[in-house]
Protein backbone atom coordinates (compact mmCIF):
# COMPACT_ATOMS: atom_id res chain seq x y z
CA UNK A 1 0.00 0.00 0.00
CA UNK A 2 3.10 2.67 0.71
CA UNK A 3 4.25 2.18 -2.55
CA UNK A 4 0.70 3.04 -4.07
CA UNK A 5 0.14 6.13 -1.46
CA UNK A 6 4.06 7.57 -2.61
CA UNK A 7 3.01 7.11 -6.31
CA UNK A 8 -0.74 8.27 -5.91
CA UNK A 9 -2.94 8.93 -9.87
CA UNK A 10 0.20 7.45 -10.89
CA UNK A 11 0.08 4.29 -12.71
CA UNK A 12 2.05 1.87 -11.89
CA UNK A 13 2.97 -0.86 -14.08
CA UNK A 14 2.85 -4.67 -13.45
CA UNK A 15 6.36 -5.13 -14.07
CA UNK A 16 7.92 -1.69 -11.85
CA UNK A 17 4.79 -2.97 -8.95
CA UNK A 18 6.53 -6.55 -8.95
CA UNK A 19 9.91 -5.68 -8.92
CA UNK A 20 9.67 -3.17 -6.01
CA UNK A 21 7.32 -5.38 -3.82
CA UNK A 22 8.80 -9.08 -4.55
CA UNK A 23 12.07 -8.75 -6.48
CA UNK A 24 13.54 -8.41 -10.02
CA UNK A 25 12.87 -12.12 -10.26
CA UNK A 26 9.63 -11.52 -9.73
CA UNK A 27 8.69 -9.03 -12.39
CA UNK A 28 6.51 -11.84 -14.69
CA UNK A 29 4.74 -13.26 -12.02
CA UNK A 30 1.60 -10.75 -13.16
CA UNK A 31 -1.00 -13.72 -11.04
CA UNK A 32 1.05 -12.94 -7.99
CA UNK A 33 0.03 -8.78 -8.34
CA UNK A 34 -3.64 -9.99 -9.32
CA UNK A 35 -4.29 -11.91 -5.76
CA UNK A 36 -2.01 -8.95 -3.81
CA UNK A 37 -4.41 -6.32 -5.65
CA UNK A 38 -7.35 -8.11 -4.52
CA UNK A 39 -6.59 -8.48 -1.13
CA UNK A 40 -5.76 -5.04 -1.11
CA UNK A 41 -8.93 -4.02 -2.12
CA UNK A 42 -11.33 -6.52 0.01
CA UNK A 43 -9.47 -4.51 2.83
CA UNK A 44 -9.48 -0.89 1.53
CA UNK A 45 -12.81 -0.83 -1.46
CA UNK A 46 -16.20 -0.62 -0.05
CA UNK A 47 -17.19 -2.95 -2.88
CA UNK A 48 -14.04 -4.71 -4.33
CA UNK A 49 -15.90 -5.26 -7.95
CA UNK A 50 -16.07 -2.08 -8.48
CA UNK A 51 -12.91 -0.54 -7.03
CA UNK A 52 -12.33 3.78 -6.77
CA UNK A 53 -9.02 3.59 -4.88
CA UNK A 54 -7.05 0.97 -6.83
CA UNK A 55 -8.10 1.20 -10.57
CA UNK A 56 -6.34 -1.20 -12.84
CA UNK A 57 -5.19 0.39 -16.30
CA UNK A 58 -6.11 -2.65 -18.84
CA UNK A 59 -2.34 -4.32 -19.90
CA UNK A 60 -0.42 -1.41 -18.02
CA UNK A 61 -1.13 -1.91 -14.44
CA UNK A 62 -2.93 -0.20 -11.80
CA UNK A 63 -3.42 3.58 -10.62
CA UNK A 64 -3.90 4.84 -6.96
CA UNK A 65 -6.33 7.53 -6.28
Amino acid sequence: MALFAKNESKVLTHQYILKEIWGIGYQTETQYLRVFVGTLRKKLENNPNNPIHIITESGVGYRFQ
